[in-house]
Order: C-alpha cells, then sequence, then structure tokens
C-alpha cells in the first residue's frame, strides 16, 4: 500500500513518515521545495507540488496512491491579524483541500485523512468534548478546518472514504509554538506566572498522535468517520509544567498569580489569545476511539516528555 503523507517535513510529517516506514508501508511526502527539506527520511519519495492552492499540480504525488494523509496547513500565525486572515486560512485550509481531494478521487485514492483541529469543537468547554457536540469554532484557523471538514464530509457517500482526527495541543520532540516556548523557560529556570491555574487540559504525544493515524489507514471502522484524540490523562497547566520541569531535572519556579491578575496583565499586553490557551479548561473525550477501533494511547505523557527533553537537551548542548 502506497501512502502519500502532505507536509511531509512537518513537525507531525516526520514522526508519521517514520512510522509507515517501521511497519512496511510505501510512504511518499508532498514538501513546497527542495530546498526546504531538512531531515529527509532514506525509505521516503519526496514530491515537491510548491504552495498550496485550488491549482496545485498533484499529478506525480498521487500517482499508484492508495491513501492520502492530509496534514499540511496554513497553521497559526503569532504576529498575524487583520480582517483579511480568515481569507488566507480558507485558501489553504478550504479550497486547497477540496481541490487535493477531488484530484485524489481522480486518482482512484481509496482513503483520505484529514488532521483537522479541536478548535473546531470550540476554544474551551466545562465538560469533556465528544465528537457528537456541535461544532463551535471561534478562531479564524478552526473556522476554515471546520469548513474544510465540511467539504470532505460531503465527498464521503463517494468512492473515496474519508476520516477527520481533531487533535488538542501537540507536544513532543521538536514541537513548535508554546510548547516550545514553555519548555524553554523553563529550562532556564525563568519564573513563570502559573503557579495558581487549576483547569484541566488534554494534550496528545506525538507519538499518541501518529498511532492513531496509522490505525486509520485501514481500519474498516475509521471510515467516513470523525475521532477526537488526547492522552487520556488531562492536567492543568500548572501540573503540565510541573511535569516538564521533572523531565528536565530542574525545580519549577511557578509564581502564584491570582488568574484576574494575570488575565488582566497579558489582556494589557495584548496576549489575551495566549490567557485562554494557558489557563481556560479543554478537556477532550476519547472513547469513541477507544470502543471503536480498540484504540488505546501507547504513550504515556511523562514518556513523552522525557524523549522530547532528550532530544531538547541534546540540541541545545550543541549550541
Amino acid at each position: 500500500m502506497r501512502v502519500l503523507v502532505t507536509g511531509a517535513n512537518g513537525f507531525i510529517g516526520r514522526e508519521l513518515i517514520n512510522l509507515l516506514y517501521s511497519h512496511a508501508y510505501k510512504v511518499r511526502g508532498s514538501i513546497r521545495a527542495v530546498s526546504q527539506l531538512s531531515h529527509p527520511h532514506k525509505g521516503c519519495e519526496y514530491v515537491s507540488v510548491g504552495s498550496l492552492s485550488n491549482t496545485t499540480d498533484w499529478r506525480k504525488a498521487l500517482d499508484g496512491v492508495d491513501v492520502v494523509i492530509h496534514l499540511a496547513a496554513r497553521a497559526h500565525m503569532i504576529h498575524e491579524s487583520g480582517e483579511n486572515l480568515l481569507h488566507l486560512f480558507r485558501k489553504v485550509n478550504v479550497d486547497a483541500t477540496l481541490h487535493l481531494a477531488q484530484e485524489s478521487m481522480k486518482y482512484g485514492v481509496k482513503r483520505f485523512i484529514y488532521l483537522s483541529s479541536i478548535g473546531v469543537n470550540g476554544s474551551f468547554n466545562i465538560k469533556p468534548f465528544t465528537e457528537l457536540d456541535i461544532p463551535s469554532p471561534t478562531q479564524d484557523y478552526a473556522i476554515s478546518k471546520f469548513e474544510a471538514e465540511q467539504v470532505l464530509r460531503k465527498l464521503a457517500p463517494s468512492e473515496m472514504e474519508v476520516v477527520i482526527i481533531r487533535p488538542p495541543l501537540v507536544y513532543g520532540p521538536s514541537a513548535p509554538g508554546n510548547f516550545s516556548r514553555l519548555m524553554y523557560w523553563m529550562y532556564k529556570n525563568a519564573p513563570l506566572p502559573f503557579g495558581s491555574i487549576h483547569n484541566k487540559r488534554s494534550f496528545v504525544a506525538l507519538d499518541n498522535l501518529v498511532d492513531l493515524i496509522l490505525i486509520c489507514i485501514n481500519h474498516p471502522a475509521a471510515a467516513n468517520e470523525v475521532f477526537l484524540v488526547a492522552d487520556g490523562e488531562d492536567l492543568s497547566t500548572s501540573e503540565f509544567l510541573q511535569r516538564i520541569a521533572i523531565a528536565l531535572n530542574k525545580r519549577s519556579r511557578l509564581l502564584p498569580i491570582n488568574q484576574k491578575l494575570l488575565e488582566f496583565c497579558l489582556k494589557l499586553t495584548g496576549k489575551k489569545d495566549l490567557y485562554h490557551r494557558l489557563c481556560d479548561s479543554l478537556q477532550v473525550d476519547i472513547s469513541k476511539a477507544r470502543n471503536l477501533l480498540n484504540w488505546t494511547p501507547p504513550v504515556g505523557v511523562d514518556e513523552e516528555l522525557r524523549k522530547t527533553v532528550e532530544q531538547f537537551l541534546s540540541l541545545n548542548r550543541k549550541k
């Protein structure tokens, strides 16, 4: 079976390709340009497709492919803002996704696995999200992901099966974004104002996410379904940071700042969204994946953090 992984050079794509190769899949990865390829896998055939749009030429990438795993997307950009941002997300995450799906059908692809976002369910909750919840995306990125899900699900009754996976924050070796920054500050023993956050959040280890994707490639019960994915262990932001500190063999310096004061300060500095991502609760119920696919997260939080820290320390020793 030949599998095409889009976004093959990304954080998730690289690890997924390692896993697919170890399970004897023929792996092809699409990338924007060969010049941007880092850490190529010896068992993967890479195809340059340029920027994602509704006119991307997928012929070389899709020829002979049985399953497409679509990871590539226009992700959050920290310093971006403006009324036109949703339009930019839609061009890549909706229009380009629909184009790829339609081209996949032309080439006889049997299953299309789409990596969406838990943001489709919403930005926070008071009880764990499930696949049955009415979608309530609030951020532009999540709105575009939901719209992509909708166009894909309209294709699902066709000869190509569609599987949608919605992860929360993904952490693991080389994780980008907020996780990377928090790990860096914990490594530097910097005092952080997150000692009094008593929320509950679901996270997903990179190893757990790619394991579920692997299951969804050929499990018959996955066809035309939506799955939420997480580690199965919910932690407060404070607890998660303490677990990172333990993995780093550092003493956590989490200051017990009042949450209202923290919210006020972050809003004052233009970081309101960061407050909600760190302080609101967001829990995920993974019962459907457990029951329908007989899937259990293979890796625990501490194990993934140890693996992440080993890679992080290795890179920092070289600097």
